[in-house]
């Protein structure tokens, strides 16, 4: 599984521009010119009001093809409204700047270069991020709408943790496929041994098991000495997988479903048998006829499971293979509600050491205007195609701790990933 990375990193549309030799001033002041006139364009081109090729030099348009522009253009303005004007356009060396665009919702950070042998056509255009801006008149009730009106099923919650009445509540108490988000459980666990005094953070186990990207510890030497500390932090920070099932197979499979019930979760059973990330890919790469046969639980089913899990060693390449043609048996997988997830954080407050909030702290995933917003952003996500959640614990300058919890799935189609970090974006922005 894959931590949703929240800062919306967008494909980069990028084709190496030639070095522009040394300029005297006049010459330099045309250049800066000539790429004033081209963001100016690219705008118009974000909005549909330019063509590609009036834009583009050839080797851009040999490259990345019209209509993959024309997507990339029409994701941004449905996220974030029309493109509205060049707000920073600082030159760099030769004929590339930094550029930015705002839009009607969003601020696109990013850069851009011109050929001069080409009439000066863009040669180079990449946004590296889009930070979602404050607006005017949003209210809980239009970001609800917009939730709702996503494809598939939706659930949300966003309130204080206890004690008051949410601001946004779908589907409260209805569970989704959670992706990495499920991670959180792994960590409370983990937590609560070490507040409780059965272990230390720093208390340091060998390396055995391997899952699959996301991660780095997949490639680490078998047996390598970690700590409880470095594990828990890769599989929050950067959702490794295999530090995910490392702490699985040190805290046992029901040591973590005994924390699933003692939080709280609704429906625990579901989650039974506890997945480790490996063997969530194997049952993936599997048929048709098998995945039916795991979804009945019957005892020869669970034994087959078992020994397939322990000798199967599907290749990378297999497991990308099982996932390329958009969602695959969604219905596998960890899952829990946004009150399941309210509750956790709850009993992780009460009951776990004190550093786990550190831990969650590393990647908050939030823009600079969000961080400014809250005074502590704790974060985990998670999606595969056709999952995505995406979960914050928050606390505002009064020491108030707030939840927000998105999920959304869809067996029948790949989600548009960026809609709902767009959404969550807006909500972590509301005044509270």
């Amino acid at each position: 599984m894959r931590g949703t990375i929240f800062a919306l990193m967008l494909s980069a549309l990028v084709i190496p521009s030639v070095p522009a030799l040394a300029q005297d001033p006049p010459a330099i002041a045309s250049t800066q010119s000539a790429i004033a006139a081209r963001a100016d364009q690219v705008v118009a081109l974000l909005n549909g009001k330019a063509a590609p090729e009036d834009v583009f030099s050839n080797g851009f348009q040999a490259a990345i093809p019209a209509a993959q522009i024309k997507a990339l253009s029409t994701n941004l303005t449905a996220q974030f409204g029309a493109a509205v004007e060049v707000v920073l356009l600082e030159p760099r060396d030769g004929t590339r700047a930094a550029l930015e665009i705002r839009f009607e919702r969003g601020l696109a950070k990013g850069g851009i270069a011109i050929d001069p042998a080409e009439d000066n056509r863009v040669s180079e255009l990449v946004f590296t991020s889009v930070d979602v801006l404050a607006i005017a008149g949003d209210t809980p009730e239009k970001i609800a709408a917009d939730l709702a009106a996503l494809p598939g099923s939706v659930n949300a919650w966003f309130g204080p943790l206890e004690g008051g009445t949410p601001v946004i509540n779908i589907g409260a108490n209805t569970p989704l496929a959670l992706g990495s988000t499920f991670k959180l459980y792994v960590l409370a666990a983990l937590a609560e041994d070490v507040k409780a005094g059965h272990r230390q953070w720093s208390d340091v186990v060998a390396l055995t098991e391997k899952s699959y990207p996301s991660g780095q510890l997949q490639d680490w030497p078998q047996g390598a000495p970690v700590t409880l500390h470095t594990l828990a932090s890769l599989m929050i920070s950067i959702s490794d997988n295999t530090a995910t099932d490392q702490l699985i197979a040190v805290l046992g499979r029901n040591r973590i479903l005994k924390l699933m019930r003692d939080s709280g979760h609704a429906d625990p059973a579901r989650n039974d048998p506890f997945l480790s990330t490996r063997e969530l890919f194997i049952l993936k790469t599997m048929d048709p006829m098998f995945l039916d046969q795991w979804r009945t639980r019957s005892p020869d089913a669970m034994v087959a499971a078992e020994v397939l899990m322990t000798v199967a060693n599907p290749s990378l390449d297999e497991v990308n293979a099982a996932f390329a043609n958009g969602p695959k048996a969604i219905d596998i997988e960890w899952f829990a509600s946004p009150a399941d997830l309210a509750k956790l954080f709850a009993h992780m407050r009460r009951n776990a050491d004190p550093k786990v909030f550190d831990i969650m702290a590393i990647n908050p995933s939030a823009t600079p205007l969000i961080k400014a917003n809250w005074d502590y952003i704790g974060y985990k996500g998670g999606s595969e195609p056709g999952v995505m959640n995406l979960t914050w614990l928050l606390r505002d300058t009064a020491g108030r701790d707030h939840v927000l919890t998105l999920g959304w799935n869809n067996p029948a189609a790949a989600l548009d990933e960026g809609k709902l970090s767009a959404i969550a974006q807006r909500i972590l922005l509301l005044p509270h």
